[in-house]
């Protein structure tokens, strides 16, 4: 059985964010396209879709090390900020499109809390990954034969 390990994550994530700009709930609010994603950032993202592929970025980090909380994800996006002639030092990132990102990927019953742990998949985020997974690795496998064994 193929799983999220199994596959390159930019591929995954790429795959995950077309799927989920058919969900309705995962809707990006208007102000998404005018916000910096932290204080560590100089500007706004660039990709008009950044909103789906930060959701199915979140997807992949609650599979793999979930029960993740808001605080944890801060952390993981955060990144450093010059701060003048000092050395470099980390920024969380903002918490706000994490935490409406998440909320949405609850409306769709991809996430669910997991009391006060955090966000962890549910058995129909787990399968639409694991779906997507299989798909891009037998993708791999005609590029590849070689890791036909592994499937």
């Amino acid at each position: 059985m193929v799983k999220v390990n199994d596959v390159p994550a930019d591929k995954l994530i790429e795959q995950l964010a077309e799927q989920l700009k058919r969900v309705p709930e995962i809707e990006p609010p208007a102000w998404a396209s005018f916000v910096k994603t932290g204080s560590h950032a100089d500007r706004p993202p660039q990709r008009k879709d950044w909103w789906y592929v930060r959701a199915a970025s979140l997807m992949r980090k609650v599979y793999l090390k979930g029960p993740l909380g808001i605080e944890k994800l801060e952390i993981v996006y955060g990144g450093s900020k010059q701060l003048g002639y000092f050395p470099k030092h980390h920024r969380d990132a903002g918490s706000s499109a994490i935490r409406n990102i998440l909320k949405g990927l609850e409306r769709a019953e991809l996430v669910a809390k997991q009391g006060t742990k955090g966000r962890v998949l549910t058995p129909k985020g787990f399968a639409l990954l694991d779906r997507i997974s299989k798909d891009i690795f037998k993708e791999l496998v005609k590029q590849n034969t070689a890791l036909e064994r592994y499937s």
